[in-house]
């Protein structure tokens, strides 16, 4: 929903794994649209690639690269990310090259994991040590994407998710002199 994608668009899902999100973003661009899942991994893509086929969907196209290496379509309707930008560790490059690719109004969407606020990131160790097989480290977890979208993006939005251990992450995009002259702060993200 947060990407606002109508029968026609196109988007990208950086680290789409299985596919699992192409489903709903098939409903959303329709047969008339375009998806390129994007993702690193063999196993994941082979596993989408058997999705894909088994759907007949030929409006997704599979491309293996890493988040950041991706040579990104321009004028994109949306891009998406779910449980796999803080994953990479350039990942302010991949909002970057993400932002320039998006057409005016295109969005961003990010829904991710973040080190928990107050008191719950006493058990930060623990829920780690719990996700550890998806290669998700402190470090990773400490990882702040949000930031840089809430300075690039126009209309950003945070909203918290699993008691603050995870969140999704919006904004559109908008030419350079408009933000640079209108700013692109609406919703605070936390800052902790």
């Amino acid at each position: 929903e947060a990407l606002h994608l109508r029968p026609g668009d196109t988007v990208v899902e950086i680290g789409c794994g299985t596919g699992l999100n192409f489903g709903l973003l098939r409903d959303a661009v329709g047969p008339s649209g375009r998806i390129v899942g994007v993702d690193l991994t063999d196993a994941m893509l082979e596993q989408a690639k058997e999705r894909v086929q088994g759907q007949h969907w030929d409006n997704v196209t599979l491309v293996q690269s890493s988040a950041a290496a991706f040579d990104f379509p321009p004028e994109l309707d949306g891009v998406i990310s779910t449980f796999a930008l803080t994953l990479e560790p350039d990942y302010a490059k991949v909002i970057e090259h993400a932002r320039l690719a998006l057409r005016p109004g295109g969005r961003l969407v990010v829904a991710d994991i973040r080190l928990p606020p107050g008191w719950l990131r006493f058990f930060a160790p623990l829920m780690i040590w719990l996700v550890r097989p998806f290669a998700v480290s402190m470090a990773v977890a400490k990882r702040r994407p949000w930031e840089v979208m809430r300075e690039t993006l126009a209309e950003f939005r945070y909203l918290p998710r699993y008691f603050g251990i995870g969140y999704i992450a919006s904004g559109r995009s908008v030419s350079d002199a408009a933000r640079l002259s209108k700013g692109v702060h609406d919703t605070p993200a936390p800052m902790n």
